[in-house]
C-alpha cells in the first residue's frame, strides 16, 4: 500500500489542481479555496485513521486531545485554580490521547470499515452538514468543502488499489480490492449500519441544487476558459 508522505503529496496535489480550477472559475474565494485544499489533503489521509501506528491516527488523537484538554480548562477556567487548571489540562489529555485511542484501537481493524467509500460518504457529508448548519456556511461551499474531503479520500484508496497491482510481475497482490470497498460480508452489520448513517446524512444534507446550478452555470465555464492562458496570449 501507499505510504504517508505518497497519500499526503497525492491528496494535497489533486486537491490543490482542482482547487484553483474552482477559484480560477468564480466558484469560491481566496480564504475557500484554501480551506477546500485542506479538506482534501485531509481526506488524502484519512482511510489510515484505522491504523494504529499509522502517522494520521497519532497525529490526529495528538490534536484531538490538546484541544479538548484546552476546552475542558477554558470551560471551568473562572471556578478553578492555577495548579487545578493545570491538573485538569493533564488529565483531559491523558484520558483522551491514551484512554480514547486504546479503546478506538481496539475497536478497529486496518483496511476495516473505515477503510471503505461509505465511511469516507458519511465523513464527508458529515463536514457539509456541519459547516452549514452549525457554522452557517453558505449550502455552495460547504458542498465543496465536503466534495474536496470526499476527494482526498478517493485518491487515497485510489493510491492503495494502484500498490497493489504488481506491475514487473504482472499479478495482484493479496492487498488487492481491499482498499474502495463498499461492503464486506464478515462485516454486514456494521455496514448496515453505516449505510443507515449515510442515508440519515443524505436526508439531512443541505440543499443541493444550488451547487449543482452553481458548477454547471455556462457562464462559470467562460470564466475558467478566458482565465486559462496569460491574456497575452489569448489576444
Amino acid at each position: 500500500m501507499a505510504n504517508f508522505r505518497t497519500h499526503l503529496t497525492g491528496g494535497f496535489a489533486v486537491s490543490g489542481v482542482l482547487g484553483l480550477v474552482t477559484y480560477k472559475a468564480g466558484l469560491v474565494n481566496a480564504d475557500q479555496f484554501l480551506m477546500c485544499v485542506l479538506a482534501g489533503t485531509v481526506g488524502g489521509l484519512l482511510p489510515d485513521i484505522d491504523s494504529d501506528n499509522s502517522t494520521p491516527i497519532k497525529m490526529a488523537f495528538d490534536l484531538i486531545s490538546l484541544t479538548s484538554a484546552f476546552a475542558l480548562i477554558i470551560h471551568w477556567r473562572s471556578e478553578l485554580s492555577l495548579v487545578s487548571m493545570i491538573l485538569l489540562w493533564l488529565a483531559g489529555y491523558v484520558f483522551v490521547r491514551y484512554g480514547i485511542f486504546a479503546v478506538f484501537t481496539r475497536l478497529t481493524v486496518h483496511r476495516g470499515i473505515i477503510h471503505s467509500v461509505p465511511y469516507m460518504l458519511v465523513l464527508a457529508l458529515a463536514l457539509t452538514s456541519f459547516n452549514y448548519y452549525v457554522l452557517e456556511t453558505s449550502s455552495i461551499v460547504s458542498w465543496f468543502y465536503g466534495s474536496f474531503l470526499f476527494l482526498g479520500s478517493m485518491v487515497h484508496l485510489g493510491l492503495d488499489e494502484a500498490y497493489s497491482v504488481d506491475l514487473l510481475n504482472q499479478r495482484l497482490k493479496r492487498s488487492s480490492g481491499t482498499a474502495m470497498k463498499f461492503y464486506k460480508g464478515s462485516q454486514r452489520f456494521y455496514y448496515l449500519g453505516l449505510y443507515a448513517i449515510l442515508m440519515m446524512f443524505i436526508f439531512i444534507s443541505p440543499p443541493f441544487d444550488p451547487f449543482l446550478r452553481k458548477v454547471s452555470d455556462p457562464i462559470t465555464w467562460w470564466l475558467l476558459k478566458d482565465s486559462i492562458l496569460p491574456q497575452v496570449l489569448t489576444r
